[in-house]
């Protein structure tokens, strides 16, 4: 499993850094200003549909049902298969796109009654139109990415979403040297940029991968019509994190600048993440689909170990960017237009949403062994009550704790999410963590915790300070996460967790 967990990650890695340029870009051109609430509340309903769809979701959906045909009736029938679910959801995606563009002014008064008194509304409404487009591609970037992905050529759909970000650097980048004072129309061209954008993710994935999913045709048959009322519950499930974010904009929309600084937070937290979560999902799901032929022992020892990987490397990112959450967000976004204050108010809301990362990354593992059975009503009653949660607390703390409230009520639904899943896991038996990885994962806390404290300490003996060159505070901030890397490496060698060797060997 290391090895091609490693793969994916590698391929996340560059696509959440050229995520992070893109965003600083962003942040530079737009700071906090409506220009920006309007822009990335659009925004964010993309970012859901390309989770819903192509960063896991269908891939969740698609990947047991190809590898059933393909072991029960062979390769042509399951890239058939393949080719007909291309086919129909592209068309579906095309109708879906032409009404929502229809119905966006009154989508967007209803989901943030909080714009319609201010001049970010009708700005919203014209990003979010041009954005939709990207729906044409994204359906059968995804149905390709998880034909590849089921063939084990994980490689290429990790890498692809490179190319977006690429392409909106380019378009920022022009922007902020050409027509850097004109926000409302370089957030016109932006969104414009993202259907371009998603065009390049298809072209790419479909020179290699085509063969997988052909004949292209529109279809609706037994198997078609299984995978689409299997997909949207697993698409619902596996969107968990990004639906939560958009509940809590949603709430904090009646707050000018609140949008951005969630977002922008939100961004850091999903690079661990998108390393972490994602490409454990994207691993574990096609071992757990193809182990289900196996034994019991082999499912819960396959995600038992999922579950501690994941775990170990989410919680002490979460305290990372929890302890070092100004300096990060100053050295990332505070150029251009974003203020001293956005700042601020970034940083804290990050240090709430750091809460949320250990649950939305064990989600994915949890999620795996549901979606390896085709089995998706669990996943789905977690992810709802998670929103309900978020929603509710976001509600309630809102008009007095403003958008660190609707911070905290996103963290609170992460974890009300993951909880529910483990405690439905537990109770089925169908992965049994043993008195080992108890162990472990009690180590792993601990280990956390005394890297907090080190780098508290240095912090405190020697602060970054704001006034810094950008090369002097970047020189700074990486000898911190590079002394809690040591730190929290050490502490799990010591104790026993991890054997470095058998890392080596693995990879």
């Amino acid at each position: 499993m290391i090895r091609p967990l490693a793969l994916v990650s590698a391929g996340t890695l560059g696509s959440r850094l050229s995520g992070f340029v893109r965003d600083a870009l962003i942040a530079a051109l737009f700071g906090a200003g409506h220009a920006a609430d309007a822009f990335l509340f659009a925004f964010q309903f993309i970012n859901v549909a390309r989770r819903f769809l192509s960063e896991g979701a269908l891939n969740a959906a698609l990947v047991p049902a190809y590898l059933r045909i393909r072991n029960e009736q062979g390769e042509s029938a399951a890239a058939s298969f393949a080719g007909r679910a291309l086919g129909m959801i592209g068309v579906t995606l095309v109708v879906a796109a032409a009404l929502i563009g229809l119905a966006a002014p009154y989508a967007i008064a209803a989901l943030a009654p909080g714009l319609l008194s201010q001049p970010a509304f009708q700005l919203a409404v014209d990003t979010a139109r041009l954005m939709l487009p990207y729906l044409a591609f994204v359906g059968p970037v995804a149905v390709v990415a998880a034909a590849l992905n089921a063939e084990g050529r994980v490689a290429l759909t990790a890498f692809s979403p490179v190319l977006f970000n690429l392409a909106m650097i380019a378009a920022v980048v022009a922007m902020l040297v050409v027509n850097r004072s004109n926000t409302e129309r370089a957030a016109l061209m932006l969104a414009a940029m993202v259907g371009i954008a998603g065009c390049l993710q298809l072209v790419f994935l479909g020179l290699s991968g085509t063969r997988h999913a052909r004949p292209v045709r529109i279809a609706f048959d037994p198997e078609i019509r299984t995978l689409l009322c299997r997909a949207l519950p697993g698409m619902i499930a596996q969107s968990g994190p990004q639906l939560l974010l958009v509940a809590g904009v949603v709430v904090a929309s009646a707050t000018p600048a609140a949008v951005a600084w969630i977002y922008f937070a939100s961004r850091l937290v999903e690079l661990p993440l998108g390393l972490v979560g994602t490409a454990t999902g994207t691993v574990l799901i096609p071992r757990l689909s193809g182990a289900m032929n196996e034994d019991a022992t082999s499912v819960a020892a396959e995600s038992s170990l999922a579950v501690q990987l994941t775990f170990g490397l989410a919680l002490p990112a979460a305290v990372g960017l929890a302890m070092l959450a100004d300096p990060i967000v100053a050295l990332l976004f505070q150029h251009g237009a974003f203020t001293a204050n956005d700042r601020q108010a970034t940083a804290l809301a990050l240090t709430l949403l750091a809460a949320s990362l250990p649950a939305l990354a064990l989600t994915k593992p949890l999620g795996a062994v549901f979606f390896a059975r085709e089995q998706m009503r669990h996943p789905v009653l977690a992810t709802l009550f998670g929103l309900a949660a978020t929603v509710g607390a976001a509600v309630l703390a809102q008009p007095r704790y403003g958008h660190a409230g609707v911070a905290a009520a996103i963290s609170l639904g992460a974890w009300v999410t993951a909880i529910w899943l483990s405690v439905v896991l537990r109770a089925t038996r169908d992965a049994v963590m043993n008195a080992a990885g108890w162990r472990n994962l009690a180590l792993i806390v601990l280990a956390s915790a005394i890297m907090g404290a080190a780098i508290a300490a240095t912090v405190r003996l020697a602060p970054i300070a704001e006034a810094g060159s950008f090369l002097t505070r970047t020189a700074a901030l990486m000898t911190l996460i590079a002394l809690g890397v040591f730190v929290y490496a050490t502490c799990l060698r010591l104790s026993g967790v991890v054997r470095f060797r058998a890392i080596r060997q693995a990879l």
